[in-house]
């Protein structure tokens, strides 16, 4: 199955083959920005409700790893196709519930600022012209390549917040702590956030994990690329703006409910009957809700190829994306969960699968960890759960620790694997057939 030829997503990632950030940042910045643009303008009926192509995305690496790079770059091509919905860089759950509310394109606007106030003397923008609520979604997208720094430390108000307004419908009401009430009509909020192993174990507090928000993210894990590009070349103004006018007309043209041709919904109807949940049980949530995933990814990739109805084609694209990014799910929380010195463990961890040759406790180990334990006894303990958790393994009479690899199989139903440019480059990175 060939792409088709003016499928944005692949256009996207070829205008930045000649970067360092890993080519899977660069698919998923492009999902997340047709998302963006279609809002509701188009939706898939699914019994009584409406899925709509919003997505919530976390790239997720080490820092350097490029992250900022595929999120900025996403952004400077939303703005050059004159979408104006992007959150504030930092905010609060309550002035971001105000720019819903009054638009937030006009939040960002210094000559159409306002009074938010509901005092008589100080009236808001709509009241004074009579309109108390807009008609139009309020839509938004969180484009924070430093999440933590929009989101907060364990901002629980807002994390369940974002949680509802994943997929809501209809006019959302809050009363805030300034003692007015915000009504904001369907609230149409993607996020594409980047965030570290570490970041992500600051930000939410352990007991989302299994629910909520966890549930309706997806986390793209990426090692960094390998590339190293001194000075890379200017991008093409040419091709820049072609990518521009892609975007607009995935606007323009991309509208209503999408169907699903016959042989496309018995493939969806085979992956939904037949698909296993994640074996990490911290993904547990997130398999419930793997195929509302699957379906707003078939939206984004039919609106990326400026088709109007889902294909066969669209769902075994959407399909491989998802799978692809799910084996490496686990690896984007890392050790994080409710185990104490989890984050302590992820080091470990990282250190070992890191490392070319087999890691020697002590010498290799031990002094890049002694100031977060008490003494060897607790390395030894976090050793001991890594190995009986089959992450690691002892080798040699020395007992060095090498990972345990395990090799995936990508023979899923209704997957090609050959259609992704990230295998396809590690494969050859790895000196491995395809």
């Amino acid at each position: 199955m060939k792409q088709a030829p003016n499928c944005f997503i692949e256009s996207f990632i070829d205008f930045h083959k000649n970067t360092e950030a890993p080519t899977i940042y660069y698919r998923w910045a492009a999902i997340a920005g047709i998302g963006a643009m279609l809002g509701r303008n188009c939706w898939l009926q699914h019994g009584h409700t409406k899925i709509y192509p919003n997505q919530y995305i976390m790239l997720i690496g080490d820092s350097g790893a490029r992250k900022s790079t595929a999120i900025l770059s996403i952004k400077k091509l939303l703005i050059g196709a004159q979408y104006k919905t992007i959150s504030a860089d930092r905010t609060t759950k309550e002035k971001f519930l105000i720019d819903l509310e009054e638009g937030i394109a006009k939040s960002h606007d210094p000559e159409e600022r306002f009074d938010v106030s509901k005092d008589k003397k100080n009236p808001t923008m709509r009241a004074l012209f009579g309109q108390e609520l807009s008609t139009e979604p309020s839509e938004c997208l969180i484009c924070a390549d430093e999440f933590n720094s929009f989101l907060g430390h364990g901002n629980v108000e807002f994390i369940d917040l974002l949680t509802n307004l994943w997929s809501y419908d209809g006019i959302y009401e809050n009363r805030i702590k300034n003692g007015r009430s915000v009504r904001i009509n369907n609230p149409t909020i993607g996020i594409l956030g980047g965030n570290t192993g570490t970041g992500i174990s600051m930000a939410f507090p352990l007991e989302v994990i299994g629910q909520g928000l966890f549930s309706r993210l997806v986390m793209v894990f990426a090692d960094p690329s390998g590339r190293r590009i001194t000075f890379p070349p200017s991008p093409d103004p040419i091709i820049y703006g072609e990518l521009v006018q892609k975007l607009m007309r995935i606007r323009g043209t991309i509208r209503g409910e999408l169907k699903i041709e016959p042989s496309a919904y018995i493939a969806l109807d085979d992956i939904y009957s037949n698909w296993r949940d994640l074996e990490d049980v911290r993904f547990k949530s997130y398999s419930t809700r793997r195929f509302t995933h699957l379906l707003k990814l078939c939206l984004c990739v039919a609106g990326g190829r400026e088709e109007g109805t889902i294909t066969t084609d669209t769902v075994i694209y959407a399909n491989t994306i998802l799978h692809y990014t799910e084996y490496f799910m686990p690896r984007a929380l890392g050790e994080f969960g409710k185990a104490r010195n989890s984050d302590v463990a992820a080091k470990i961890l990282e250190i070992i699968e890191k490392s070319e040759i087999p890691v020697d406790v002590f010498k290799d180990i031990w002094p890049q960890v002694r100031r977060d334990l008490d003494n060897r006894k607790q390395l030894g303990e976090i050793l001991d759960g890594l190995r009986q958790a089959g992450k690691i393994q002892q080798v040699g009479l020395e007992g060095k620790l090498l990972p345990i690899k395990i090799v995936q199989k990508w023979n899923q139903p209704h997957c090609k694997i050959n259609l992704l440019q990230e295998y396809l480059h590690s494969q050859a990175k790895a000196g491995l057939p395809l």
